[in-house]
């Protein structure tokens, strides 16, 4: 049985005043909250084990060691994949920069990179560098009018344009889109592409399985599930992985160095120099831990009913136009106010204690598809309540009642 109360216990944060009323945290797509054991493991980490990883000839370095590299066998563990294919990184941005800049020998010049309009500024400007760099051209598969893409539109575009690199966002940031990945990524690899999936929005809700979805890369960020700030991971086919240019060059991630000539390991260490966030690793870990004792299915059972929840609520009120897929959806509502700017509502949504997202959502390229400004957004997780909704529903009538006069 999933105990949404329970859950709640285990977050602090959530027992919080916000301007004299409950925090309401509808925030979570941009960075959900963090339960008791991860924060213990970061507090833990460095009032008993702190040391740097790796080479070190001692006991406080070896005990760093070993929790570093347990979260990563964690991680690809959940992720069904093998553990020389995980590099940490600080964040699913820097995993997109750090494939974008290793593809280098890779593409040529008037090769295709394909997008779509959906995408993540992350998930577009290092590719857009890519192709300045190396002559490559950059497409975009469109959306429709609601932010959705048609299968049969993108499957003709991957048919068209036959692209050498492909890279799609598992679920929209702006609109919480879920997308026919493997689908989009068997027709691509008909072609020989490279293939990347952004998972920034989807690892914590859809527990995905990179090898069954066909792609090569696969990229997530911790804080977006449960975890700290600048830690993120790049699963990468161990293969292609290695054929990667390093991005980051120092200590670490050498073989020999001599003044003249410099070998580098094989993945992962090729990509991880300097000493890295490993309290932050170790606290992922925790963080995994809890994501793995959870059921997965009624969690987004339970996310997906307060999606509906609120859709349904959003419906009543007069001049909201909601946006994005209704049907395949991570539990994110996107929505805009006729006649009133996003800012405005969520101004005043916060002096109720309620937290919501606003503006393009780093989707400019989605927003001038739409042609609007912004949108509010409502990105649940799986500590959020009904109770909540009915609160955010109040404070929405009342805010809209206030922007009325």
């Amino acid at each position: 049985m999933f105990d949404v109360h329970a859950i709640r216990s285990e977050f602090p944060i959530l027992e919080s005043q916000v301007h004299g009323n409950p925090l309401v945290y509808f925030d979570n797509g941009a960075t959900t909250q963090k339960p008791n054991m991860v924060i213990e493991a970061e507090r833990q980490f460095y009032l008993q084990h702190n040391a740097n990883v790796h080479r070190g000839a001692h006991y406080l370095s070896a005990c760093a060691t070993r929790q570093y590299e347990e979260t990563r066998s964690r991680l690809a563990v959940y992720l069904e994949v093998e553990t020389k294919e995980i590099v940490w990184t600080k964040g699913a941005t820097e995993s997109l920069n750090l494939i974008a800049h290793g593809l280098q020998n890779h593409i040529e010049k008037n090769e295709i990179i394909l997008l779509s309009e959906l995408e993540h500024h992350a998930n577009i400007v290092p590719w857009q560098q890519l192709a300045n760099k190396t002559g490559a051209i950059v497409k975009a598969i469109p959306v429709d009018s609601q932010g959705i893409i048609s299968i049969d539109v993108a499957l003709e575009y991957i048919q068209r344009y036959k692209p050498r690199i492909f890279a799609i966002a598992h679920a929209s940031n702006g609109l919480g889109n879920i997308q026919p990945v493997a689908q989009l990524i068997a027709e691509a690899k008909k072609h020989n592409a490279i293939c990347v999936v952004d998972g920034a929005q989807a690892f914590a809700h859809l527990a995905p399985k990179p090898i069954e979805l066909g792609c090569d890369f696969y990229v997530g960020s911790a804080h977006k599930a449960f975890g700290p700030t600048g830690v993120g991971f790049l699963y990468g086919r161990y293969e292609l992985l290695n054929q990667l240019l390093p991005y980051q060059t120092g200590g670490e991630m050498i073989d020999t160095v001599t003044i003249e000539h410099t070998t580098f390991n094989d993945a992962p260490s090729k990509f991880e120099a300097g000493t890295p966030n490993i309290a932050g690793v170790v606290a992922f870990g925790a963080a995994l831990k809890f994501i793995q004792a959870i059921d997965r299915r009624a969690s987004q059972k339970h996310e997906l009913t307060l999606r509906a929840a609120l859709v349904e609520e959003l419906r009543r009120i007069p001049n909201i136009v909601l946006i994005g897929d209704h049907e395949h959806n991570i539990g994110t509502v996107s929505f805009v106010v006729n006649g009133v700017h996003p800012l405005d509502i969520a101004t005043l949504l916060d002096h109720q204690g309620i937290a919501v997202r606003t503006g393009h959502h780093c989707n400019q390229p989605l927003m001038q598809k739409l042609q609007i400004s912004g949108t509010v957004r409502v990105s649940f997780s799986l500590y959020n309540t009904l109770d909540e909704i009915a609160l955010f529903i109040t404070a929405l009538n009342e805010s809209l009642d206030l922007l009325k006069d």
